[in-house]
């Protein structure tokens, strides 16, 4: 059987049907200062611990039909899976896209040290 105190220690792995405990959660947008906006207005909401503004990437994606090529900036949060929700709600209400991209991922393992920081930070 597994440790029941297992599911308090934030480094601990996911188990197979346990959700996540951290997540990091990625968005794009079109410049550098709205992705330092998005990720400033995150981090003072405590809705994420960390997020890290990535250089230009070329986007290529299908729009109204239309084949679109543009530079975009991915911001990367970290976030405890509880502050999701409102990180997302977060992100829909101050992004200026239709319809923004706004994907989570489970963090799996971790340093105790920084995932205790995470946890921490956003609660």
């Amino acid at each position: 059987m597994a440790d029941p105190t297992a599911l308090n220690d934030p480094a601990a792995p996911a188990s197979v049907g346990v959700p996540a405990r951290f997540l990091t959660v990625m968005t794009t947008t079109d410049s550098e200062q709205k992705a330092e906006r998005l990720a400033r207005g995150a981090i003072e909401g405590r809705l994420a611990a960390c997020a890290q503004i990535s250089a230009p990437v070329t986007s290529v994606f299908r729009w109204n039909g239309a084949v679109e090529t543009n530079q975009e900036w991915q911001v990367l949060f970290k976030t405890a899976s509880a502050r999701y929700a409102a990180l997302e709600a977060y992100l829909l209400d101050a992004h200026d896209y239709d319809t923004p991209e706004i994907i989570a991922a489970p963090v799996t393992h971790g340093g105790a040290g920084y995932l205790a920081w995470v946890a921490e930070e956003t609660s």
